[in-house]
């Protein structure tokens, strides 16, 4: 794929297609970086390796309350740090935002690239939601071997209370393919590899 997604910038507004947040957006943000970097390197000396994860996981966790309150806009601008990071709850998380609309329009294709990425990390709400995609052509050319492909992995990587739905979604799917459909689906779920499409 080569949608990717764009941050929201102080204003608001959203431009998906690249993952550059812009010129003046950049110019602040290596500002603050600079301004932040003395500390930054403070806390990993003294700290060690765990005091970057801490913070990552307080982004994380910053944006999924604001999601729950209901701050869209500030949800997104948490998890998008995130998700360019590279953190894959992040960028199903934010994915699922551009997906429905929440914090701003709403960005099939910029969903979908969010999605990959994370389920090539192996994060199973991810594959679920990049599996309906295919399976809706939301953002990605339909494509019922591949959603199929994904929504298996999700099934088998989803945790025992979300398994059975994940299964259902599969299983639905399934249903509108033909047996050497299926077959292609299991193999590409059997060959794959976390960080391999």
């Amino acid at each position: 794929m080569t949608h990717e997604f764009k941050a929201f910038t102080d204003t608001g507004t959203q431009t998906p297609g690249s993952a550059l947040a812009g010129l003046g957006a950049a110019q602040r943000n290596t500002a603050a970086l600079r301004r932040a970097a003395p500390a930054i390197l403070f806390a990993v000396l003294l700290f060690g390796a765990d005091a970057t994860r801490v913070a990552r996981a307080d982004g994380l966790a910053r944006g999924t309350a604001a999601y729950s309150r209901g701050d869209y806009v500030r949800a997104v601008n948490q998890l998008s740090s995130e998700a360019l990071r590279g953190n894959p709850r992040a960028q199903a998380r934010l994915g699922f935002m551009y997906e429905n609309g929440f914090g701003g329009p709403q960005a099939y294709d910029v969903a979908a690239d969010l999605y990959q990425r994370a389920a090539v990390q192996g994060d199973a709400f991810a594959q679920n939601r990049l599996g309906l995609s295919y399976d809706k052509g939301h953002g990605v050319p339909p494509d019922a071997v591949l959603s199929y492909k994904w929504l298996n992995l999700a099934a088998a990587h989803a945790p025992k209370r979300e398994r059975d739905a994940y299964l259902r979604l599969r299983n639905a799917v399934a249903s509108k393919m033909s047996s050497d459909q299926i077959a292609e689906g299991q193999r590409l779920a059997l060959i794959w590899a976390p960080g391999r499409w």
